[in-house]
């Protein structure tokens, strides 16, 4: 099992701000996990204790809605901590984090965070900076999903997980989704998803194989997603 202090991926979170001593104490009760595709972290309304660092992998967070169905709200990936507003706030998780593909995680205890949050102001500078982040994103996904149409929000997200998450040797976005998991995160229903991404193939902007989507034309999409 790794050491928190010798980890490159703590580099990307709150973590950075910690000193060597704090990050030998959290390598001494933090625990290792691995989430396979599919599975649940943790599912709205659980008390889970603890944050974890994710060291590789991405999973959704979902918000289940009153009709039944999932709203994908955000997705967290290498570098990330999941949990740390629920164990500030010291209340249930209100949102699921669910496996998009196999994970590597860390989850380090409730106690040992919040000791290093009241001990260290680098540490909760950086915990509220996080937080403070969440909600702007928060904030311009509730504007988005107001003013812009479908085909604009669709065009912003293909962008974005390709800003987030990279593309693979043949180009391809590095994270695939389901049509139906493309469809909630844009907010629309997935035949008006599907008929939009054949629209935008015919253009040329993408190319799609399987699941597996491309972006050809990056200035047309962006063009797209401003509206143009």
């Amino acid at each position: 099992m790794g050491k928190c202090e010798q980890c490159i991926v703590r580099q990307f979170s709150a973590l950075r701000a910690l000193d060597k001593e704090e990050l030998m104490r959290m390598s001494d009760c933090k625990t290792s996990h691995i989430i396979k595709k599919g599975e649940a972290l943790f599912e709205e309304g659980d008390h889970i204790n603890g944050v974890f660092c994710i060291k590789s992998g991405i999973c959704k967070l979902t918000k289940l809605s009153p009709n039944g169905k999932n709203q994908i709200v955000k997705f967290i990936k290498r570098g990330d901590l999941l949990g740390q507003r629920s164990v500030i706030s010291d209340e249930a998780v209100n949102l699921s984090a669910v496996a998009i593909d196999d994970m590597e995680v860390c989850f380090i205890p409730k106690e040992e965070v919040m000791r290093s949050f009241k001990e260290n102001p680098k540490f909760t500078a950086e915990i509220i900076k996080d937080i403070c982040h969440d909600l702007k994103l928060a904030d311009d996904a509730i504007v988005e999903m107001a003013q812009k149409s479908v085909k604009q929000r669709l065009a912003g997200a293909l962008l974005e997980f390709e800003d987030e998450f990279g593309v693979d040797a043949d180009k391809f976005l590095r994270v695939t989704l389901s049509r139906e998991e493309i469809a909630n995160v844009v907010g629309t229903a997935t035949e008006s998803l599907i008929r939009i991404l054949s629209e935008f193939s015919k253009k040329g902007m993408l190319e799609t194989h399987g699941k597996k989507i491309k972006i050809a034309n990056r200035i047309e999409l962006e063009r797209m997603a401003d509206g143009f």
